[in-house]
């Protein structure tokens, strides 16, 4: 597995990704334009033995007072259960508390994702609260409950 900035010709797979069942239960219909949807993410593509297999971003709050950069992710769901989005993550945590200065990052998966969230505690992320109604359901019928968490860098974890 590798982190690699996300090019052009990544596009078509990561579409494909984002569609997926076990992806789009998460993530829903991929916004038009994606993935070059959002210019204030930074994404990367996790490729695995040479292949698009997901896709890490990161966002920075870039006031000083309150600095610190969000991640999301997906993985291919053919995939799952290899280490990958684990791996991914500290990789991803390397880059953001070593090369970009953060001493706070967070995530904020849905409530009912117990593996992304078993995931996330595995590489230290830990629990600060619910988000009720926080994320509009793929289906904009309604809202459902985030757990937002975060990984403070001088804060003992197993992200090592």
């Amino acid at each position: 597995m590798r982190l690699r900035p996300m090019t052009a010709d990544d596009a078509p797979e990561l579409l494909r990704l984002h569609r997926a069942p076990g992806v789009a239960e998460w993530w829903g219909s991929p916004p038009p334009g994606f993935p070059d949807d959002d210019p204030s993410a930074t994404r990367y593509v996790i490729e695995d033995d040479g292949a698009v297999a997901g896709l890490v971003q990161y966002f920075e709050e870039p006031d000083p007072d309150y600095r610190h950069a969000m991640i999301d992710l997906f993985v291919d769901p053919e995939r799952h259960g290899r280490g990958l989005g684990t791996q991914a993550l500290r990789e991803m945590i390397g880059i953001l508390v070593r090369e970009r200065g953060h001493h706070r990052l967070t995530i904020d998966p849905a409530t009912a994702n117990a593996a992304a969230i078993h995931v996330y505690g595995k590489v230290g992320f830990e629990p600060v609260g619910v988000l009720h109604r926080y994320e509009r359901d793929h289906d904009g019928a309604g809202w459902h409950d985030c757990l937002l968490m975060e990984y403070l860098a001088d804060r003992p974890s197993g992200a090592g």
